[in-house]
């Protein structure tokens, strides 16, 4: 698999991620939800300030600032090693792994380095709401309450202090444990529970499949003909 090709897949996820983040960033208060199938496929804009499915690594300011320069780091040295295994002629199936890992790590590096300068705030609102669809948001939303591109620089954070914009959501099973089950009994079980983005999407697929298929990914090399840039 060429190198050109790998860069392919990391466009397009980017394209896809940013374009359905900018969407939601400017047209959802924070809390909005909307369905799109069901009850169990809906749209729900929260913000992190931290990894994936909305885990942090801490609540301060350094906190954030470390996690970003991290990512950055990553997303640097992503890039090398990917080239590398592309020349070293790895399994195709590494490679596209390789490209999901790094731009979904990309992806959400870029709201961490830019959101807070080109963006108006979100804070959590009295105008949030749920809805039935999209058309039912357009109709009843207040615009004052999202947020809207301000010029460079003068948003809601500096760089490498923006949040990541998270709203998929799928609680395909939204039930009351029975009050026999332990420790859950007479609760509400949510599956699956976590908000997540496009980019968090890429990372996991990628990671579980070099997980599950490592044996025919990672150490089955291309010995035939090696890959070329």
């Amino acid at each position: 698999m060429k190198y050109r090709n790998a860069l392919l897949i990391i466009l397009v996820i980017i394209l896809a991620d940013q374009f359905l983040k900018i969407y939601i960033k400017t047209n959802f208060a924070n809390g909005d939800e909307v369905k799109i199938m069901g009850n169990w496929f809906r749209l729900h804009f929260i913000e992190n300030e931290g990894m994936a499915y909305g885990m942090k690594l801490s609540e301060s300011v350094v906190g954030k600032i470390l996690l970003s320069s991290f990512r950055l780091v990553a997303v640097v040295f992503g890039f090398f090693l990917l080239h590398k295994l592309v020349k070293k002629g790895y399994a195709k199936g590494a490679i596209i792994c390789g490209s999901l890992i790094l731009a979904g790590a990309l992806g959400n590096l870029l709201d961490s380095m830019f959101y807070g300068l080109i963006f108006t705030d979100s804070p959590l609102s009295c105008f949030s709401g749920y809805y039935e669809g999209l058309s039912s948001l357009i109709k009843n939303h207040n615009r004052n309450a999202v947020a809207h591109f301000t010029p460079f620089g003068h948003g809601y954070g500096k760089f490498l202090q923006g949040k990541v914009v998270d709203m998929l959501y799928f609680p395909i099973v939204d039930t009351r444990m029975p009050s026999w089950v332990p420790f859950l009994g007479g609760k509400n079980f949510i599956f699956f529970e976590p908000v997540f983005n496009i980019a968090d999407a890429a990372i996991s697929v990628g990671v579980l499949t070099l997980v599950f298929f490592q044996q025919k990914l990672i150490h089955r090399a291309n010995t035939e003909k090696l890959a070329t840039q």
